[in-house]
């Protein structure tokens, strides 16, 4: 009697053991999908795997040669599930000459905590080695992340993670306290994910973000990136190649640091808006080729503020962006080494630009502008500057057979000058306006532009009913509707 009732005892503790653990989960979306594992580098971690929900567990086998079928688990039927677990607590992969990954056939989503593979049950929130998920699915064939609750990562924790193009929904990402690499081409080339996860933390690490949805071509949602303190080339290339992608994140950061957007969304084809850029002081190399080849961007924020340039700032930002025909205005005064290099360079609609530069070049002969800085733009077009700027013309300074206008002398640089005559108002889901000689930007109240249009006279449609900033020059009006 003692005996049965220890051995139902038992039982019971092991169900609820079960229970409890949060094993990583591999489910078949289709009939006949199967995984195995493969090491790299004489990687060899310890990984079991239990197909009748954890009474028993068998040790995976790692592939050595691709042929080796024998070796892959088989999920014959849509539904059938794997458990996975793992003891391995100084880490899963070791580098990246030296790391373990997974490869699937047919269409498996993936759930429960990765971190089953670290502790056996899945419950620890603390990454314990650098690249320690290398490359851990590389495979076309995953089309649901599994839980990703570490809030402590380490240098490359995830680096590379999923090569999946078939992936579709992506984990949640907690960590505020983020590590060197640690997302670095974490999603690269998944190029059915449409939404990317929340990304909380707000002081970044050096290439933390490098890469991270690079070449993901259906990718339509971000979100705004908090993060007020950037690292180096914390977000180079973040976005590049997202050709799907219409609207940028909000960056609030004014803590920069070198080649921190640097290409960030280059090629982005459908991107239509930049983000405000508030940033006064300026690191090197910090916003170079930051919009390349986005060539349907057409609203850029009115200023990008900084006075304090650094070299490279601006190289190439703007580069081959061909809808572009306004240039955010540039206050500065003071050249830097190289810093408006190829900035508007290809930019054919480009037809107006307001530069705060006096002088061309800086006290050690070096040019701002080399490298063609407003090649190929718009044949017309009105440049507006201080009086005390030289009126030098060609590639490398003012557009040749552009029109030059000299901003109010009293502020130096600041603003246009004022359309004194200019009213707006709203009424029958309108803005309208008259009175306009240069162009007039529509503001929603978080200050995000809505529209930008020409004319002296004008009724202009808004997405919904609310208040406006509507600004010509320095005239602002606030219309509601």
């Amino acid at each position: 009697m003692k005996k049965r009732f220890f051995l139902v005892l038992l039982m019971s503790c092991f169900a609820l053991f079960t229970s409890a653990s949060n094993y990583l989960t591999f489910t078949a979306e289709e009939d006949n999908s199967s995984f195995r594992i493969k090491n790299e580098g004489g990687n060899n971690p310890n990984v079991e795997y239990s197909l009748d929900d954890g009474e028993t567990w068998t040790l995976l086998k790692a592939v050595i040669y691709n042929f080796e079928d024998d070796k892959d688990v088989v999920l014959a039927n849509k539904g059938d599930k794997a458990l996975l677990r793992g003891y391995n607590l100084d880490g899963f992969s070791k580098d990246d000459s030296k790391y373990t990954y997974f490869n699937m056939k047919g269409k498996i989503a993936a759930s429960g905590s990765v971190m089953s593979l670290i502790d056996g049950i899945g419950e620890s929130k603390t990454i314990p080695c650098e690249y320690c998920f290398y490359n851990l699915f590389c495979c076309q064939n995953l089309i649901q992340a599994p839980e990703l609750p570490a809030t402590v990562l380490s240098e490359s924790c995830y680096e590379h993670m999923f090569g999946c193009n078939d992936l579709i929904i992506a984990p949640k990402l907690p960590a505020t306290k983020l590590a060197k690499r640690c997302y670095k081409g974490m999603f690269e080339s998944c190029r059915s994910l449409t939404q990317a996860p929340e990304l909380p933390a707000t002081k970044l690490e050096e290439r933390c973000y490098e890469e991270m949805f690079r070449d993901c071509r259906k990718l339509t949602i971000v979100p705004d990136l908090p993060a007020i303190e950037l690292a180096e080339s914390c977000c180079l290339g973040m976005f590049e190649s997202c050709t799907s992608l219409t609207q940028a994140p909000a960056l609030p950061a004014t803590n920069l640091d070198n080649a921190c957007y640097l290409g960030m969304f280059e090629s982005c084809t459908s991107l239509t808006q930049a983000p405000t850029l508030p940033a006064t002081n300026l690191a090197i190399g910090c916003y170079q080729v930051m919009f390349l080849g986005c060539t349907s961007l057409t609203m850029t924020p009115e200023e990008l503020p900084a006075k304090n340039l650094a070299t490279y700032c601006y190289a190439g930002m703007f580069q081959n962006c061909t809808s572009l025909t306004m240039a955010p205005a540039l206050p500065a005064t003071e050249p830097v080494e190289k810093c408006y290099d190829l900035m508007f360079s290809g930019c054919k609609s480009l037809q107006n630009i307001k530069i705060g530069l006096t002088k061309w070049e800086g006290e050690e002969t070096y040019s701002t502008t080399n490298y063609f800085w407003v090649s190929d733009v718009a044949p017309t077009g009105t440049f507006y500057c201080p009086k005390e700027l030289p009126l030098e013309y060609g590639e490398n300074r003012i557009p040749e057979g552009w029109t030059v206008e000299y901003i109010d002398e009293s502020t130096a640089v600041a603003e246009y000058v004022s359309d004194a005559s200019f009213k707006a108002w709203g009424a029958d889901g309108k803005i309208t306006y008259i009175g306009a000689t240069m162009p007039v930007r529509i503001y929603d109240l978080g200050g995000k532009l809505v529209k930008e249009v020409k004319g002296e006279t004008q009724s202009v449609s808004v997405p919904q009913h609310g208040t406006y900033v509507v600004k010509s020059g320095t005239v602002s009006v606030k219309v509601e509707l």
